[in-house]
């Protein structure tokens, strides 16, 4: 139930942050021909409270024309002493801080607890207010606030480079082999990474991955790869699945405006990535060119009803995770494995808001996935399901493993998971190594259906979705 402050409990949150003030003004005052002890006082007030909604944590508006309004933009005028009240409306642990003014309150434990932070906002333009407490960011607890009028910037213009997860092919069921033509575009797109921020990628097909190629063992398959025009750099394509030299790279180093070929047999069945193998390699692949080629065994894979391709990379920029502008690369980062992005499927996005992966209770899921990398090794977990079947190393010839948790995945390396979907809601992909949630590591899988209380039932109603 909503939690209202009375007006009673803002005076008393106002007067308990008074004694923060004169602190500051002690901090702050010196050096402009003012006194030590000059107390000042706020000028602009707001109240904000924890909560939950639609899933997510945020900061709910408690007061004025901001109630009920999540992470709610505060505008205030250049110069203002701004206190910030909040309030512990979930009961979990809460802190708020606004990191560009080195203000940072005290964290809340208790549900009905309350505390204030107080900063002048001396500088012109758009901030954030955040709780640090590791994940809440990337569970929603991130806002707005606008210090003055700041000179309003056109919104990025950026191009959706995200892979769809549901294209995924045809399965080639019990046919015999072919000959087959895979076409592959290089390109150098600007795309958009996360909101308000892009980044140069270089794509197969203008997406990230590129395309998912599923073919049959024996299939003859001639691959025609063209460098776009407009591109900059030489690129290639290596493909894991390749018996011969460079898996095709060698055959395929093409030059902006031209097209390189060649053609191999699929000996092998398997679930192999490919990519660009243009020095310098790591920055190909960092940029976006990666993709996965399914050889499918003799006779098909077993039917599921739900099928995805998911992708997991790094992006490593000059900027810091969360710079809003054009982001760009950083061969030192690269060199030091540090990247300031990791992303299923091209960026940020792309399994949490563009593309929406879903299954009804009952059916039987298979993600085909891989590691573009260059560099991580990814503990892919499926938060709040178990791996009924795990194809070690993407191996689809060997007996599968069963009830399995997480399952490693190195750079360059796939798996294939299966897993029935017993009880509804929203379950949460993940590498487990889970500092990465931070960096833009998360794909959400939606299941629809009745309630299942023989599996899974909640004693009381549930905070949110998220597991863990």
């Amino acid at each position: 139930m909503k939690r209202k402050l009375t007006s009673q409990a803002v005076a008393a949150l106002i007067l308990g942050a008074a004694a923060l003030v004169p602190a500051y003004a002690q901090q702050h005052a010196g050096g402009h021909g003012g006194s030590a002890n000059v107390e000042y006082r706020p000028t602009v007030t707001f109240t904000l409270r924890t909560d939950i909604a639609d899933g997510k944590l945020v900061f709910m508006g408690d007061t004025g024309p901001l109630t009920g309004k999540a992470n709610p933009e505060l505008r205030v005028p250049v110069g203002a002493i701004v206190q910030i009240n909040l309030v512990n409306g979930d009961g979990a642990t809460h802190d708020i801080s606004v990191p560009d003014f080195n203000a940072k309150s005290n964290q809340l434990n208790d549900k009905g607890a309350s505390t204030s932070i107080v900063f002048k906002a001396d500088k012109k333009g758009e901030f954030t207010y955040i709780c640090t407490l590791p994940g809440h960011v990337a569970a929603g607890m991130i806002g707005k606030l606008i210090v003055g009028d700041p000179v309003a910037k056109a919104a990025p213009k950026a191009a959706d480079i995200s892979a769809n997860p549901m294209e995924v092919g045809k399965p080639v069921g019990k046919r015999g082999p072919q000959k087959l033509t895979v076409n592959l575009d290089t390109t150098e797109v600007t795309g958009q990474l996360t909101d308000g921020s892009t980044y140069k990628y270089w794509t197969f097909n203008s997406k990230v991955p590129g395309p998912f190629i599923r073919v049959r063992v024996g299939d003859e398959v001639t691959v025609n790869m063209s460098n776009a025009k407009d591109s900059k750099m030489i690129h290639s394509v290596d493909f894991h699945a390749v018996t011969g030299p460079g898996g095709g790279a060698a055959s395929t180093q093409a030059a902006p405006g031209s097209t390189k070929s060649f053609t191999f047999k699929a000996i092998n069945p398997g679930l192999y990535v490919y990519h660009c193998a243009t020095p310098m390699v790591a920055q190909h692949i960092s940029n976006g060119m990666y993709g996965m080629i399914l050889v499918e065994p003799e006779g098909g894979l077993p039917k599921v009803d739900r099928e995805f391709y998911v992708m997991q990379g790094e992006l490593y920029t000059a900027q810091r995770h969360g710079t809003p502008g054009e982001n760009e690369f950083s061969l030192d980062k690269l060199l030091a494995e540090q990247p300031e992005h990791l992303v299923f499927n091209g960026n940020h996005d792309a399994l949490t808001k563009t593309h929406r992966m879903e299954a009804n209770v009952g059916e039987n899921v298979r993600i085909f996935f891989g590691v573009g990398g260059p560099n991580m090794t990814s503990s892919f977990h499926v938060i709040g399901e178990v791996f009924d079947n795990v194809y070690q190393l993407a191996d689809l010839t060997s007996p599968p493993l069963h009830n399995v948790q997480t399952t490693t995945v190195a750079p360059g390396g796939a798996t294939m998971v299966e897993f029935k979907v017993d009880v509804p809601g929203r379950y949460i992909l993940v590498d487990h190594a889970l500092s990465r949630l931070e960096k833009g590591l998360a794909g959400f899988l939606y299941v629809k259906g009745a309630e299942n209380p023989s599996i899974f039932r909640a004693h009381t109603k549930p905070d949110g979705d998220s597991g863990h």
